[in-house]
């Protein structure tokens, strides 16, 4: 996807970039001809705005106020033209600009028109996404076992880089999304938080392979480089989920698979990332990390290997047994007390505060446990048991 420094790079005529430069890595969507009220109507994140101060719907006062709704809708930019070219664009405008870090273009009546500003930005961005198809189909291939062999592999090699005597892992971004009143507007949102997260990815420093599929972003990288590429997407996913039109409504997860050096076994890596989707909520993560992996699961994962587990779960229910016909008795969350006072150190404020409950109701239930199970918190080597137990049995029937 392009951002409005690619939109400022097309040095088109009569189009002048007054203010914003902090601003100019917005995402751009597409662009859009502001018209009347209410803008959220028409208006979605991502849009770079051209309005036309023709002296009826808009005036050069009426503009800050525009510019400030339009900001909080999420624009990427604002163009504007003033009819016959009548006024200067004054200089409080320029200032609101500044301040909210909107790249503000002016185009000139007898310059560019809108016609030429939309054709060219709309050529763009589908020349940047038949790019991205390109790269999607070879990596498509790859994984999924289509024609890879030395003469293919060689293909990809030359035409992206990649040294494949190297291992490689995959690795797998899951978008979760909230849903509000407007799907409309939430289906927006997504897709321009997908357009910023395939604009991070391309800008890696160390330029992995990625394809967008079945809703979800994959990437294939050096192993070597594996650290230095966690680091680098924990820090992406962070900032883009942090972000005002995304906090609390969209997040992501990155999930590894292992690494293997042969390219016909990339696939596998894959799958290995795939099967631990279902389970990345349940998996301990103390430190809300973004990137988790197959090790993340620790232990768990030998006892999904074997063919007999029924030794396994007969001494987990054996070990919840009281507690589960207690929380099922009435209707409490016992357990998922346990769990979350574990994940979060013990620390009685953090897990009442996870837990919306007060300090006092979380030490009663805390109390309820050890009388339940005849044992006392305090032993680590007991409530551990007790939360790999809980874990196990989420893990096996998720």
């Amino acid at each position: 996807m392009i951002t409005c420094r690619d939109v400022e790079n097309l040095r088109l005529d009569g189009v002048e970039l007054l203010t914003g430069e902090i601003g100019l890595d917005r995402m751009v969507s597409w662009t859009y001809m502001v018209q009347t009220r209410p803008f959220d109507d028409h208006m979605n994140p991502g849009n770079f705005a051209l309005i036309v101060i023709d002296y009826v719907r808009f005036t050069l006062e009426s503009v800050p106020e525009v510019m400030i709704e339009l900001d909080n809708l999420g624009i990427s930019g604002l163009a504007i033209s003033i009819e016959n070219d009548r006024e200067k664009i004054p200089k409080e405008i320029i200032d609101k600009a500044l301040e909210l870090k909107l790249p503000l273009f002016y185009v000139r009546w007898e310059g560019a028109s809108f016609v030429d500003i939309a054709q060219s930005v709309g050529k763009l961005i589908l020349e940047t996404e038949v790019r991205n198809k390109r790269t999607g189909d070879y990596l498509y291939n790859l994984l999924f076992g289509y024609e890879v062999n030395s003469k293919y592999v060689e293909k990809i090699s030359s035409q992206f880089g990649l040294d494949f005597t190297k291992p490689y892992r995959v690795g797998i971004i899951v978008i979760d999304r909230k849903y509000g009143m407007n799907l409309e507007q939430d289906e927006h949102t997504y897709e321009y938080y997908t357009d910023c997260l395939n604009r991070e990815v391309m800008h890696m420093e160390k330029k992995p392979m990625y394809m967008r599929f079945l809703n979800k972003f994959v990437l294939l990288f050096e192993a070597a480089e594996s650290k230095d590429t966690e680091h680098e997407l924990e820090k992406i996913l962070t900032e883009l989920d942090n972000r005002s039109q995304f906090k609390n409504l969209i997040c992501s997860t990155c999930i590894l698979g292992s690494t293997y050096t042969n390219p016909g076994e990339f696939g596998k890596s894959y799958q290995e990332a795939k099967s631990l989707i279902p389970k990345k909520d349940i998996l301990p993560n103390p430190k809300n990390k973004k990137v988790l992996s197959a090790s993340s699961m620790g232990i768990y994962k030998f006892m999904f290997n074997s063919g007999n587990q029924q030794e396994i779960l007969d001494y987990c229910n054996e070990r919840l047994k009281k507690i589960e016909e207690y929380d099922h008795a009435n209707g409490t969350f016992l357990q998922d007390t346990l769990i979350a006072y574990y994940m979060n150190g013990f620390n009685i404020g953090k897990t009442a505060g996870e837990l919306f409950v007060h300090r006092n109701s979380l030490q009663y239930r805390l109390k309820k446990i050890e009388e339940i199970l005849d044992m006392k918190l305090d032993d680590s080597m007991e409530y551990l048991d007790l939360v790999n137990c809980i874990l196990i049995k989420r893990l096996m029937f998720f």
